[in-house]
């Protein structure tokens, strides 16, 4: 073992005094001084021999470990010194230099297209309401005409805190907590995050909303028709089509799908619109008389429409987006483009 330490001082020393640069320094501290390292190797070995060497050899090993690791940080200070120098005498730091551009951060897609959604209807009269995510089942259900048991309550596979509390499946709540405080006339749109169980390329368990309703004398679906047609025109920047195909909802009556002119062909047929030449954007409908009723208000007096549409939707009609889960994977290479 002495021969072995004497050998490991020799080539120690001639190793670092061929140390030219940092990284030649570091694999030096790896492969001599490091818990793994030669000098730890050959310390490990001191329990196999004798009783009389091992004093010797111990107090040995420890001197020569001590005079390589000064050596050592006598070469760390001497690298550090001279680079030091050469960079001043070279001018790396050039005040002069225009300074590099941070990155920034920019609003997430969902939301743009929820601030554009909200602006858009602003401008249109109607005034923007927020409501809790955790709702109660009479305003998620109850009051919008949906009662236990109903069949439409299987359409929203929601997610139940209790027997009556839940995380709202749609921002329709809203429309309710609103009518049940003030009279009529309303123009009132609430968007938000809504819940449910469901998750595929056009799905996820969370998603954004925006319910929309408007109260007054004498509404009709021609109103409902005109707000919709200048809301997509604004949208999407151009006159697209609108169909309202028949459908139903327990809190309107008639009940309508509307669908647009695909965005990518048109409206001649497309792989996007399956060659069907249309694409579904929201639902829609005139507010049932029984929802009137569970607020208060005389059916017989005031009507009004209401509709909700998908933010992830419009974004991905928008975009050309057709899987809905890249929103949230939270990869930059996508989300900077927007």
């Amino acid at each position: 073992m002495e021969q072995e330490l004497i050998n490991l001082q020799a080539q120690a020393k001639d190793q670092l005094a061929a140390v030219e640069n940092g990284g030649q320094l570091e694999n030096f501290r790896i492969r001599f001084l490091g818990r793994k390292g030669q000098f730890s190797t050959i310390m490990k070995g001191l329990g196999k021999v004798s009783k009389e060497d091992k004093p010797r050899l111990g107090q040995m090993a420890n001197s020569i470990k001590k005079e390589i690791e000064a050596l050592y940080d006598e070469k760390q200070q001497t690298l550090s010194t001279s680079i030091g120098a050469s960079s001043a005498d070279e001018g790396t730091i050039d005040l002069t230099l225009p300074g590099r551009k941070p990155q920034t951060g920019k609003l997430h897609p969902v939301t743009q297209i929820m601030n554009e959604v909200c602006s858009i209807f602003e401008s249109l009269g109607f005034s923007v309401a927020e409501g809790p995510d955790v709702e109660h089942d009479h305003y998620n259900f109850e009051a919008l005409n949906i009662p236990a048991h109903h069949p439409a309550r299987d359409m929203h596979d929601t997610f139940y805190v209790s027997d009556s509390i839940l995380l709202r499946t749609h921002t329709s709540p809203m429309q309710a907590r609103i009518m049940e405080t003030q009279q009529p006339p309303l123009r009132v749109i609430a968007p938000g995050k809504v819940y449910r169980c469901d998750s595929d390329i056009t799905h996820t368990p969370m998603f954004h909303q925006v319910e929309g309703f408007l109260v007054d004398r004498d509404v009709s679906f021609a109103d409902l028709k005109g707000v919709l047609t200048i809301f997509t025109q604004k949208m999407f920047d151009k006159e697209l089509e609108l169909r309202f195909r028949p459908s139903f909802f327990p809190f309107t009556e008639p009940s309508a799908e509307v669908d647009i002119a695909c965005v990518m062909c048109g409206g001649s047929g497309c792989r996007v619109c399956k060659r069907t030449g249309w694409l579904e954007i929201l639902g829609a409908g005139m507010i049932d008389p029984e929802v009137f009723k569970m607020v208060g208000y005389n059916p017989e007096v005031y009507s009004g429409f209401a509709f909700g549409l998908g933010i992830e939707r419009i974004a991905m009609l928008k975009y050309g987006i057709d899987d809905i889960r890249l929103y949230y994977e939270n990869d930059l290479r996508f989300l900077s483009q927007f």
